[in-house]
């Protein structure tokens, strides 16, 4: 049995347009999201023993702000092939992961993040939080799985169980979707 901890990015600035995608930072909402997260992260004594993550400037700043309020973090793999990766390349990566850790925590982008739970997560109607994350798995959001694998070079399609999911909203409704009036 593996677990595989699944953590979105925290909300990220648009308002610059001249930076690229990859160096976006964090909105003034997404640091208090990571904070909340991290914050949640260490209520539940949650502990991993490997982080893997895009370097994208919102994925570095979401780790190190829920990091600190988490008390510590095992040291990152940067990996640039997480970078909007796709589930198949997710899979690829963690198929590919050495020394065999028995958690490890993904910290990276949508819609491949959504999509690997999707695809490790049975559609069998068993699971009710699989069909929360089929509505949207949001900024922030953090999802824990277990896996019925040995080794994590056999990770494949339908192969875990979704036990655990949180979004910022449920931490913070302030922290929900920004609903406009619509005229």
């Amino acid at each position: 049995m593996k677990t595989l901890a699944i953590f979105r990015h925290a909300k990220s600035d648009w308002n610059d347009a001249r930076l690229r995608d990859f160096d976006r930072p964090l909105n003034t909402r997404g640091r208090k999201g990571a904070e909340k997260m991290g914050n949640f992260i260490r209520a539940h004594e949650w502990r991993f023993d490997r982080v893997l993550a895009s370097p994208a400037v919102r994925v570095t700043q979401t780790i190190e702000i829920s990091a600190q309020a988490a008390g510590g973090t095992p040291p990152v793999i940067w990996d640039r092939r997480l970078y909007l990766a796709s589930s198949d390349t997710l899979q690829d990566v963690l198929r590919g992961q050495e020394g065999d850790p028995g958690s490890i925590i993904m910290v990276g982008h949508n819609p491949g993040l959504e999509d690997l739970i999707l695809d490790l997560v049975p559609d069998d109607g068993t699971c009710p939080l699989r069909d929360v994350v089929e509505e949207k798995f949001p900024t922030a959001a953090f999802a824990l799985l277990e896996l019925d694998i040995a080794a994590w070079s056999e990770v494949r399609e339908e192969c875990a169980c979704l036990r655990h999911l949180t979004r910022p909203r449920d931490l913070d409704p302030e922290l929900g979707p920004q609903l406009r009036d619509e005229f």
